[in-house]
């Protein structure tokens, strides 16, 4: 019988990482099982492992560039947002793949961590390759 993976698990989370989240939930940290961590409470330096939550495009196209360039050049940014357009988002996955894509980076894996939030990981695209699927295309 296969063991079930937490969220923090599927996400690639290491523990010793320095990581930070924003705008989580009071009950995230039950919910994502995340390993010990450098977790900081302040946006300074540069992080492995960034996890921003958010309900509104307005609040995403203004924070995602400020969050990149946190972002180590091999870390993650994942970004979660309430599904089905609960807790009254306007954000769907195109138009984070969108942001994203804007932006310079791209998606690579998307999960539910419960049944309110989806997250989709964003990191630094590889030289040369082209990302494409059904939300866009990205050349780096």
């Amino acid at each position: 019988m296969k063991a079930i993976k937490s969220p923090a698990a599927k996400m690639g989370i290491k523990e010793g990482s320095r990581g930070i989240l924003i705008n989580a939930p009071g009950d995230i940290h039950t919910t994502l099982h995340l390993p010990a961590l450098d977790l900081a409470s302040r946006l300074t330096g540069h992080f492995d492992y960034i996890h921003f939550f958010t309900k509104t495009l307005a609040d995403l196209d203004r924070r995602f560039p400020v969050l990149m360039k946190h972002l180590q050049a091999t870390g993650m940014l994942w970004v979660s947002w309430p599904k089905a357009g609960q807790l009254d988002t306007d954000l769907t996955m195109k138009s984070l793949i969108r942001t994203g894509y804007y932006h310079g980076l791209v998606e690579s894996k998307a999960i539910s961590l419960d049944a309110t939030w989806s997250a989709l990981k964003f990191t630094h695209p590889r030289k040369g390759k082209i990302y494409r699927n059904s939300y866009g295309v990205f050349k780096t």
